[in-house]
């Protein structure tokens, strides 16, 4: 086992890995920007280095930086967390060339993966059902055949990145040049790759995702699914665990094709499968993220599996001590995303000083988060402040606890989309669990 980590991240999942880190008896080292100096990650941790100054690509994306930092102090292992350089291919393969574990897939598999293009061939390889379209498109009008054969409306979508950026929406022929250069552009930009292709366009949909644990000795076992589908601009805001639309059988082939997915691709460590379903239970294979995910609570508490501490075992060659037999979903987990923005006003984002915090309490009550009282949100990351989870025995009672954590749950200093996701809550379709990704686009936001 690992003596030092180091964790490449910042906010809530730094914290929440320097947390798993010391229940393991395993000494960290936080890297931080200028802006983050004060941050709780930062005084939680055994060690901490400054990386560089607030700007992302200046910190927390300076591999070198990183590195250094992770030689400096002599960790064998790097934690990436999600997002920033969780699934940056080069800098896994960095730390693999300087001797430091990578927690995660390697640097081969990220890259793999990370092509969407190759992920779908690989994934209609092994059986897995793939979302119709085609492969990549050369030019405008290789793209206008593939598009007559598909039919409207379609997506067109960047090989690489993920985020929602590089994809465009196309209702028709003629909207169809102007999607492809477009989308190419802003991936060539965001990715520095602008190969695009076609993906029929599905709707309304749930957007199921399965989580899965693989070691090195080939062990694969599935955790069951998440339900994702409530988004805006195709970012996520609630996840549940289990689907309240996913029948037993649908789970089984969902899992079943989760398994061969990870066993395709010989996958090692935490990933997600991300299936879009429609309303008749056929389910599509969207693509895989090598990574942890934000909303990982829920599937922890519907499973009692720690998944950070088994991404570091795994990392560290260990074989699962359970199997697939062994996992049981009990009751019911619901998660929030509390953003620092303001829905009433586009969604700005907010930033600020944290003059009084009030976290939720009482049995299955989780608030992952980095704020304290006192602590400045800077305006240069991401609007995630917080991670409001529950559990409970039934849907119902999930619903009525989130309701009333959200309710006890006061931060001043900053707006947040508290109330945005009461109203979500109180909602007679999410309620009835029906809900599709359009929800949120449904009622104008």
């Amino acid at each position: 086992m690992f003596s030092k980590i180091l964790i490449a991240n910042r906010g809530e999942i730094a914290v929440r890995i320097i947390r798993a880190c010391k229940e393991m008896g395993i000494s960290t080292v936080a890297v931080f920007s200028e802006a983050d100096r004060d941050s709780l990650h930062v005084s939680l941790a055994d060690e901490s280095v400054c990386i560089g100054p607030p700007q992302v690509k200046d910190s927390y994306l300076n591999m070198s930086e990183i590195l250094s930092a992770a030689v400096v102090t002599g960790a064998q292992a790097i934690h990436p967390g999600y997002g920033l350089l969780s699934e940056n291919a080069v800098f896994a393969g960095l730390c693999e060339k300087c001797g430091i574990v990578f927690i995660g897939p390697s640097s081969e598999l990220i890259a793999r993966m990370g092509d969407k293009d190759a992920a779908r061939k690989t994934m209609r390889a092994a059986g897995v059902p793939v979302v119709p379209g085609c492969d990549l498109v050369e030019n405008v009008q290789h793209a206008r055949h593939e598009a007559e054969r598909i039919g409207f409306p379609l997506l067109v979508k960047a090989r690489a990145g993920g985020g929602g950026r590089g994809i465009r929406m196309v209702n028709a022929m003629e909207e169809l040049e102007q999607a492809v250069t477009t989308a190419s552009a802003e991936a060539q930009s965001a990715f520095g790759d602008g190969a695009v292709y076609l993906e029929r366009f599905l709707s309304p949909v749930k957007h199921i995702e399965m989580q899965v644990l693989c070691d090195r000795q080939g062990h694969v076992v599935c955790l069951g699914e998440r339900e994702c589908s409530i988004q805006r601009r195709r970012q996520k805001l609630v996840e549940e665990s289990p689907s309240p639309a996913v029948n037993a059988e649908t789970r089984a082939a969902m899992m079943d094709a989760a398994e061969k997915a990870a066993r395709a691709v010989h996958y090692e460590n935490a990933g997600t499968i991300e299936f879009l379903m429609d309303r008749g239970g056929r389910f599509y294979f969207m693509e895989m993220n090598t990574r942890l995910q934000v909303e990982h609570p829920i599937t922890e508490l519907v499973t009692g599996v720690d998944l950070v501490k088994w991404q570091i075992r795994i990392a560290a060659g260990a074989p699962l001590d359970f199997t697939q037999k062994d996992i049981r979903i009990e009751g019911c987990a619901i998660e929030c995303r509390i953003n620092a923005e303001n829905p009433a006003k586009g969604f700005r984002p907010g930033c600020g000083k944290i003059s009084f915090l009030h976290i939720p309490g009482g049995p299955w009550v989780r608030f992952d988060t980095a704020l304290y009282q006192g602590y400045t949100v800077p305006p240069y990351y991401d609007s995630l402040v917080g991670k409001l989870a529950v559990f409970a025995k039934t849907r119902e009672e999930a619903i009525r606890k989130m309701k009333a954590a959200l309710c006890e749950l006061v931060i001043e200093g900053v707006e947040h989309n508290a109330e945005l996701q009461m109203d979500i809550m109180g909602d007679k379709e999410f309620c009835s669990g029906t809900y599709t990704t359009d929800f949120l686009e449904k009622r104008g936001i």
